[in-house]
């Protein structure tokens, strides 16, 4: 196995893996040849988390997609049959696209385009930005291999973003924001041609073909970014957000809420996990401010359909009902507590943290992530098996684990004290230049 594969396995969740496992096989299965593009690789050369997996198909991407959704119970939440791509979201919760090897040709700026199937290193070669055009060969015969014809794995290393050609903003207008966006998630520079690209555009005023379907693709992509707020300045700046509604810019950018749900991500521990909707989370502190007109504005700019838009829609009115069951009195354990928060939405449990005016609600909420969570975290294999004599790996250690974590919330069982360690013994020196242990007499 190549160093980057290594490399890439070590970066993905043990969820992330079995994806990529599964797209492979079925790959393999189907005599396709794949490989992992994108975002996926930009984010692991560059050190950053894994966020979604993107893979390019040399054949039938669909056929593949829906094959490995039937194997594996994953959901097709989107179909593209234009550029033949689909979107699969697994049980895991890991996303991910299958898309085929293509090359687009644009008639006009953001015009349908049309495509065409290609091989890998030209489907590279059309793409954005040369960060976003590498790929890692998953065939058996190659596996590891990189490919990278635009000198991406430079750039990432200098921190730059460049544009690809000298076209690429003018193909796809929406590439102006994700640019922007890009530029504040990474903290990277861009390259001075790219830049000047990027104002030339601007004023030849392309942004007015942007289609709606692509604003709200790229409205998403800012939702469920790390830090949704630094995107959305950074585009306020450029006087680019007013795209997806006029009143969008300024105070009403809701910077209260998007920093105090940064604060509250900063409180769950490193490995805990609270799985939240973010998309639902950020559009509702995102429309929060809106009227009703610019909301509605917000809706028919972005083409955002009715399903798409009831996760924000009706975010606070089921994050009102989780608010009752907080209050009962029953819920007069720690262990209680903790169990019925893990099991609500994430999106809920923040979006009451950021807006109930019930005291007890907010006291159970901090707990819930001042305490609970970190005494959840610091359990070890090793104090399980010590307390119930019960193995990790074994059909019975899951439950033994469960009792042993509700005893330590509930304080039935306290947090071992390690022992001290023993002191290390005093070697004395020896030699005909040693110093007598013993002190002299006067």
């Amino acid at each position: 196995m190549s160093d980057y594969m290594f490399n890439l396995e070590s970066h993905l969740t043990a969820e992330q893996n079995a994806a990529l496992a599964a797209v492979q096989s079925a790959a393999a299965e189907a005599n396709l040849s794949l490989y992992l593009t994108g975002g996926a690789l930009r984010d692991m050369l560059g050190g950053f988390p894994i966020r979604d997996l993107d893979f390019s198909v040399e054949g039938a991407a669909l056929k593949l997609a829906r094959d490995v959704a039937k194997k594996t119970n994953a959901e097709l939440v989107s179909v593209d049959e234009l550029r033949k791509s689909a979107e699969l979201k697994f049980e895991s919760g890991v996303v991910c696209e299958i898309s085929m090897a293509r090359l687009e040709k644009y008639p006009k700026p953001g015009a349908k385009p049309q495509v065409t199937p290609a091989t890998i290193h030209e489907d590279l070669r059309r793409r954005d930005f040369t960060v976003n055009a590498i790929a890692l060969s998953l065939n058996r015969a190659s596996r590891g291999l990189m490919i990278d014809p635009t000198n991406g794995v430079s750039d990432l290393e200098h921190k730059e973003i460049r544009a690809i050609t000298n076209y690429t903003l003018y193909d796809d207008p929406v590439r102006l924001l994700r640019l922007i966006r890009y530029r504040a998630r990474l903290q990277f520079t861009v390259n001075e041609r790219t830049w000047q690209q990027f104002l030339n555009a601007r004023e030849a005023g392309v942004t007015e073909s942007i289609q709606p379907r692509s604003l709200f693709g790229e409205l998403k992509q800012i939702a469920t970014e790390n830090d949704p707020f630094e995107v959305l300045k950074a585009l306020d700046e450029e006087k680019l957000l007013t795209l997806f509604c006029n009143g969008l810019t300024g105070a009403k950018l809701n910077a209260a809420a998007f920093q105090k749900v940064a604060k509250l991500k900063t409180m769950i521990p490193f490995g805990s996990e609270v799985p939240t909707d973010w998309y639902a989370l950020n559009l509702w502190c995102l429309t929060q401010p809106l009227s009703s007109k610019e909301k509605a504005a917000l809706l028919e700019q972005t083409g955002m359909t009715k399903e798409e838009a009831e996760p924000w829609q009706k975010l606070e009115a089921r994050s009102k009902k989780f608010e009752g069951v907080l209050k009962e009195p029953k819920l007069n354990r720690a262990s209680v507590i903790w169990h019925t928060v893990k099991a609500a939405p994430g999106e809920e449990v923040f979006l009451l943290s950021l807006k109930s005016a019930e005291k007890l609600v907010q006291e159970r909420l901090k707990n819930y992530f001042g305490k609970y969570l970190v005494i959840v975290g610091e359990i070890t294999d090793a104090e399980v098996t010590d307390s119930t004599g019960v193995a990790p790996g074994t059909p019975e250690y899951a439950a033994a684990r469960e009792t042993y974590t509700v005893a330590r919330l509930d304080g039935r069982i306290k947090k071992p004290i390690p022992p001290e360690p023993e002191p290390e013994p005093v070697i004395q020196p020896r030699g005909p230049f040693a110093r007598s242990a013993k002190p002299k007499q006067v």
